[in-house]
């Protein structure tokens, strides 16, 4: 809709004239931080591009309200062409400053909403993520959550802080800001990443996909299989205090389209001709939710944090330990089964998360980028079909350039390769690097107390 700057400026002045816009605004930002953006009044009536609009767009002085309908109207006639809200509700939003402590804030802040922000520059990927979410929060038995188009290409999926109990385990949640969003919207990510990719898979190919985003497909795989967060983003480092998002039934700058409120089995029919302002009318984004409706999902990211944590600590651990231990020489007998496996070459799919493991390990080992290089083109030969050359220097080179980190940890991701043989000593160690070095210490303890019974005799 970008085009004369005049006409997009017309068109929201007369959008926000009317009083059931006015009404829902008002009544939508209580007890919220609501600052409009403006355009720039311009006498050159020339189009304009959506990137121009972006460079044009400034926000009003914060803080800010709306503290009567009527301000929406005048606010438009001074240029207002969206309006944006805070996630965080507050006692008095006129007393926020930018100086003031997390206590202070906490003092201030009466609770949080769940937004999640669908980020994606296509439409038909968005209403991929949409569907995904909107079935993961259905899982932990919460119905009662908003969704609405972002205005451009996204949408906003919200959960009322009435739906989150005041506390759990001695957290306070009204003051579990940012972390508890954030963390929420970290477990969700994780927790749909794998049927996430498989469905946008199902939508295109992975040709198809690279094409449409403009980036080459070796750099949406990472650990040998789809990223589907190389396409798309789900909002969590911008969820921070004072984050603003786009109210809904604002119009969008660049767009001139409306935030319009959906309902979730309305998602795949979705397009972008419903939100054209003359259109829309407004209906309530965040439903009144059930008591603690959404107490088991914050619960189940708390404990999904926790054994994150733990494997993290434990991969540490591993890691020092490993520094610890000088090995002289590396060869093969020390090897978990799963890896000399793979080194006999792929007979089946599978062939770049077995990559990855091989890499990962032998970074691990602080194998020279010579011996590695050379190790890796000879297995290439013995699988059931190449990967390309030029794939595998890549990925080799990127490996070279960061620090060493840990294979997947043993069971399910070896057995998804079909290489997971194990013997008497997998089942005391729980990742292929443990292996390697339990067994290098067996076989130096044993030549140590051979050479002393030599010594002795």
């Amino acid at each position: 809709m970008a085009g004369d700057l005049q006409d997009l400026k017309r068109i929201a002045e007369r959008y926000y004239s009317r009083k059931d816009i006015q009404k829902f605004l008002r009544e939508e930002s209580k007890n919220r931080e609501a600052v409009p953006m403006f355009l720039p009044f311009l006498k050159d009536k020339k189009p304009i591009t959506k990137k121009e609009i972006k460079e044009l767009i400034f926000f009003g002085k914060r803080p800010d309200i709306i503290e009567y309908e009527n301000d929406v109207k005048s606010l438009s006639e001074k240029g207002m062409i969206s309006l944006h809200c805070s996630e965080e509700h507050w006692k008095n939003p006129l007393d926020l400053r930018t100086e003031l402590s997390r206590e202070e804030l906490n003092q201030l802040r009466t609770g949080w909403d769940l937004i999640l922000d669908i980020d994606c520059n296509i439409l038909e990927y968005s209403k991929v993520v949409a569907e995904v979410l909107c079935e993961a929060l259905k899982f932990h038995n919460i119905k009662n959550f908003g969704i609405k188009f972002s205005g451009h290409s996204g949408f906003h999926i919200g959960i009322s802080f009435k739906a989150f109990p005041p506390k759990i385990n001695n957290i306070k949640l009204k003051d579990f800001f940012p972390e508890g969003p954030r963390l929420i919207a970290s477990y969700l990510k994780e927790m749909i990443k794998k049927p996430l990719a498989k469905k946008l898979l199902l939508t295109n190919s992975l040709d198809e996909i690279s094409k449409k985003i403009n980036k080459n497909k070796e750099d949406l795989i990472v650990n040998g299989e789809f990223d589907p967060y190389k396409v798309l983003e789900i909002d969590t480092v911008l969820i921070a205090p004072r984050h603003l998002f786009r109210m809904a039934y604002s119009l969008h700058e660049a767009t001139g389209l409306s935030s319009i409120v959906i309902y979730p089995n309305q998602i795949k029919d979705f397009h972008m001709g419903w939100a054209f302002p003359y259109r829309v009318r407004p209906r309530k984004f965040l439903p009144e939710p059930k008591k603690d409706e959404a107490k088991e999902l914050f619960i189940q990211a708390l404990d999904w944090k926790a054994k994150k944590d733990k494997i993290i600590k434990e991969q540490k651990k591993l890691r020092k330990r490993f520094e610890e231990v000088k090995i002289d020489k590396i060869n093969e007998d020390f090897f978990p089964p799963c890896i000399k496996k793979i080194l006999q070459g792929m007979k089946s799919d599978g062939r770049k998360r077995a990559l990855f493991v091989l890499l990962s390990f032998m970074k691990s080992l602080g194998l020279p980028h010579d011996t590695v290089e050379k190790v890796i083109l000879e297995w290439n030969k013995k699988n059931y079909k190449k990967l390309r050359e030029g794939y595998i220097k890549s990925q080799i080179s990127w490996f070279a350039n960061r620090k060493s980190f840990l294979p997947p940890n043993c069971k399910e991701y070896y057995q998804g390769l079909a290489v997971c043989n194990p013997d008497d000593l997998c089942e005391r160690i729980k990742n292929p690097l443990n292996y390697t070095l339990f067994k290098y210490r067996i076989t130096k303890t044993s030549k140590k107390r051979k050479t002393k019974k030599k010594i002795q005799k």
